[in-house]
């Protein structure tokens, strides 16, 4: 006898498309017995679920999925890229517009690093694009102290070994010197803990500051420091093959639905979007920050 999938989807994923969470955390929030699902508490996130049924998050009816959104954010040094810090030191969050809904950043930016962050409602999406085999490049602006040759460089070219973990070859560009500093541009596609500063150091430089300028198709332009812009969605849908907008399904649990939150601000040509007036189909490439 051949066994059937059970019909509908994992609880986890469900958490993690209304924006909960993203599945991996979701997963922690059910062994917690935060979520009840048709009343009863579960503990277990190995349960499939059906539109009909009711889902709560402590306490609170989990809604049916908005449509995926995306914000570019401008991260100012000094925050961390937690929803809370044990140190009780500002986070990211904490500084976010008023009105935007609750949302996930894609990745973290250490304390001491700034530039593009971005956010999202969609913890599907968040899982996807932290991913290192999406392939997108992050590059960044970094300034360090000293004075680097290409031999200096090259051994973060060819993938270097720190403390025993292996980091993947990185795209590395002199730009500058500037008096005792050094203006680097640095690419990878997967960002490991600090790892731009360890692999500097490995080489003998010392990172003094770090901006990141772009998250694969999305950069940061000239969008100032603590500023939000929402990605349009036709923009979301194209880059993160989402196909194309469908009407939003409705539960069966609910007899008011939600509507879809109002667009975030629209700002200039975002990433993806031609420049006004031009017949281009390619995303436009915001300008990247230069030495300061």
């Amino acid at each position: 006898m051949t066994d059937k999938t059970p019909p509908g989807d994992r609880i986890a994923k469900v958490l993690a498309r209304a924006g909960i969470a993203s599945r991996r955390d979701a997963e922690k929030l059910i062994a917690a017995g935060r979520v009840t699902l048709n009343g009863k508490r579960i503990t277990s996130p190995a349960v499939n679920v059906m539109p009909s049924d009711r889902i709560t998050f402590d306490g609170k009816p989990v809604e049916e999925a908005e449509p995926t959104r995306l914000w570019l954010y401008h991260k100012p040094s000094g925050l961390v890229t937690t929803e809370r810090d044990e140190k009780d030191r500002p986070t990211v969050f904490q500084n976010l517009p008023e009105d935007m809904p609750r949302v996930m950043s894609v990745g973290r930016l250490d304390l001491n690093s700034e530039g593009l962050l971005l956010l999202t409602n969609d913890g599907e999406i968040k899982r996807k694009l932290e991913l290192p085999a999406t392939g997108w490049v992050r590059k960044y602006r970094v300034r360090v102290k000293g004075a680097p040759t290409d031999d200096t460089l090259e051994p973060l070219r060819k993938g270097i070994t720190v403390d025993g973990e292996r980091f993947q070859p990185m795209s590395v560009q002199l730009d500058r010197q500037q008096a005792s500093n050094a203006w680097l541009t640095v690419g990878l596609r997967e960002g490991r803990n600090r790892e731009i500063r360890r692999a500097m150091g490995a080489v003998g430089l010392d990172v003094n500051r770090l901006i990141r300028v772009s998250y694969g198709p999305f950069q940061l332009g000239e969008l100032k420091a603590g500023k939000v812009e929402e990605v349009k969605p036709r923009v979301v849908r194209d880059q993160l093959g989402l196909g194309p907008a469908r009407p939003k399904p409705q539960r069966s649990r609910r007899d008011d639905p939600a509507s879809t939150p109002p667009a975030g601000k629209r700002g200039s040509a975002g990433p993806g979007k031609p420049a006004r007036g031009s017949k281009a189909t390619a995303p436009v490439r915001r300008g990247k920050p230069g030495p300061r």
